[in-house]
């Protein structure tokens, strides 16, 4: 059986819905306004534990609060078939939450306030060490603590799991978190942030991931989105292009990628198949509404 671990974020998302972004000091009425489960972490978890084989165990470490979404997060996360071993409900603190605006064509921008997420420490992170242990990978991203990502990538790394980061949301990290780090997943805005490379195109990636190798990562996936993701490997590189849709939300897009390649993978597939199966579980995501529900389940994908 294979033991999947994602360490991240969970979030509260208010959504409204716009004809378009509104620029600086403008104000405009939103179309619509919902209240969705989200963040990082646990979009993640939510996309590996809906497209993995009923035999892998998914785990998930993180932070909420101690209120009502709380509750209601950690029971969907279970009706998915994730684990909540990992799961911590901190008295005095409120459950992330994140403000999103999405226009009509489906881009969006988010806001983003951590809440309890903060408070997953180095020292919290070590009280889960056996979940830590036994996991055969990890998926983590930057809306939980620098150290305590830097931490789980290493301690999970040492002992010969397998790691992936996406570095999301774009931020300064540093260079030491590289070298915890078999696989790299930036979006263009990341690849940028890392590099000081603007990724606009196959060359520019091709670029980027150049230098990001330079500092450790021996796989670098640079997704771009409704053109598909360019992969920079020793097996291969090169763009792998997404399936053609309409986007209507790209919220939990990039989320969906991430676990759908972790779960590709972990199937033993070749990193040019997972790539393609992360691809089109991410087309899938854009063509509905929301966060978690908008990820789409393994029989989506088969069909």
């Amino acid at each position: 059986m294979s033991r999947l671990l994602i360490l991240g974020s969970a979030n509260v998302d208010h959504v409204m819905s716009f004809e378009y972004l509104p620029t600086i000091g403008q104000t405009l009425m939103s179309q619509d306004y919902r209240i969705e489960q989200g963040g990082k972490g646990a979009n993640q978890a939510v996309a590996v534990a809906r497209l993995c084989s009923p035999s892998t165990r998914v785990d998930f470490i993180c932070h909420l609060g101690n209120d009502v979404m709380a509750h209601d997060m950690c029971h969907n996360w279970k009706l998915d078939g994730i684990q909540t071993d990992g799961v911590s409900k901190i008295q005095g603190q409120s459950t992330g939450s994140a403000l999103i605006f999405i226009g009509k064509n489906g881009e969006n921008s988010i806001g983003v306030a951590p809440g309890a997420n903060d408070n997953l420490t180095v020292t919290a992170l070590l009280e889960h060490q056996d979940l830590i242990n036994r996991a055969d990978w990890l998926l983590t991203q930057l809306e939980s603590p620098t150290p305590t990502v830097i931490e789980a990538l290493k301690l999970v790394k040492q002992r010969g799991g397998s790691t992936i980061l996406n570095p999301a949301p774009a931020k300064s990290i540093g260079t030491e978190i590289y070298k915890w780090v078999d696989i790299i997943t930036p979006n263009e805005t990341e690849a940028e942030a890392i590099t000081g490379i603007a990724v606009d195109d196959e060359d520019s990636a091709a670029f980027a991931a150049q230098m990001i190798h330079s500092h450790g990562p021996g796989i670098v996936i640079i997704t771009l989105g409704a053109r598909g993701a360019y992969v920079s490997s020793p097996e291969f590189s090169g763009l792998i292009p997404a399936p053609r849709v309409m986007a209507v939300d790209t919220v939990a897009a990039g989320d969906t990628f991430n676990g759908a390649l972790l779960v590709g993978l972990s199937n033993q597939l070749t990193l040019v198949d997972a790539v393609t199966f992360a691809n089109k579980a991410a087309a899938i995501t854009v063509t509905r509404q929301g966060a978690q529900r908008s990820i789409p389940y393994r029989d989506d994908l088969i069909c």
